[in-house]
């Protein structure tokens, strides 16, 4: 396949209003502030497998609901998981480190 490259010569005022036109651009999609995802929303199963860190497939998720190892809401025949229950749960899984861990003990000791 070959493609046709046009060149134009340019004078140094046009290339340095193309740049300065593509910069500006890029600032405006840099600052544009992007909304902050809602914390209450509801997503369904392939919603959660897709926001999951680790994008568990469907079945595994099946398993941690009938295990009750995973928060979720019923609603007839579908799952429903809220996104701050599930933030929570992802949270409650961290492990302390071992600087965490000494200085819960020292505070004890004290």
């Amino acid at each position: 396949m070959q493609t046709d490259i046009l060149f134009t010569p340019l004078r140094i005022i046009e290339l340095e209003t193309l740049i300065l036109n593509q910069v500006r651009i890029a600032l405006s999609e840099i600052n544009t502030p992007t909304p902050a995802p809602d914390p209450e929303r509801w997503m369904n199963l392939q919603e959660l497998c897709d926001y999951l860190p680790d994008h568990p497939k469907p079945q595994t998720v099946y398993s941690w609901v009938s295990n009750k190892v995973i928060p979720v809401n019923k609603g007839s025949k579908h799952l429903r998981f809220l996104k701050s229950e599930i933030d929570q749960w992802l949270k409650s899984g961290r492990r302390k480190t071992f600087a965490e861990m000494q200085a819960e003990t020292s505070k004890r000791g004290r």
